[in-house]
């Protein structure tokens, strides 16, 4: 049997980035901006999927984020990804961003994240991707809980369509 049609291993597209916090990416009280948090964890997510993928990935939705504590200047920021459940062409993918006090050395839980990628060609047509191999009791958990989230998305997805037929233009955000 291929290894497309078996899967691919969660630790294959497990993903790391790692940034120094100047001033330029802090607000006045020299904490991150929240926007350029969401740019790293959607960079380091689309490394994990584009790994598992072997494909261009493009983002379809951040369904998920927590800001659970700031990242000042001057701090390490470290982001891991990984890949928790894939499906005809489409993956989620869990983020967690932690600050390194390297004096210490400690993590400390910033922010966590849910991405979806979708695998694309050239010519941004969709992609089959592999299905996950979850190896570890937390690599099944995070599978089991991604096809939890899978279903309540597609809930609310329903829900936003029903919203915009009934009320067309006038429904706004």
């Amino acid at each position: 049997m291929s290894e497309e049609v078996l899967g691919r291993k969660v630790c294959e597209s497990q993903s790391e980035r790692s940034e120094i916090i100047f001033p330029s990416d802090a607000n006045a009280l020299g904490n991150l901006f929240g926007g350029r948090l969401m740019q790293y964890i959607d960079l380091v997510g689309a490394m994990a999927a584009s790994r598992h993928a072997r494909a261009i990935t493009v983002t379809a939705s951040m369904d998920h984020l927590d800001f659970v504590a700031p990242v000042r200047v001057g701090e390490l920021l470290i982001l891991k990804a990984s890949v928790n459940r894939a499906y005809r062409t489409s993956m989620e993918v869990g983020v967690k961003a932690m600050v390194e006090d390297v004096q210490q050395n400690r993590l400390r839980h910033v922010s966590s994240a849910y991405l979806t990628f979708v695998a694309v060609d050239q010519h941004g047509n969709r992609l089959a991707v592999p299905p996950v191999i979850p190896e570890t009791e937390h690599q099944k958990r995070r599978y089991e809980d991604a096809g939890r989230r899978r279903e309540m998305r597609g809930s609310e997805t329903q829900r936003k369509k029903e919203m915009r037929a009934a009320f067309g233009d006038e429904w706004h955000v």
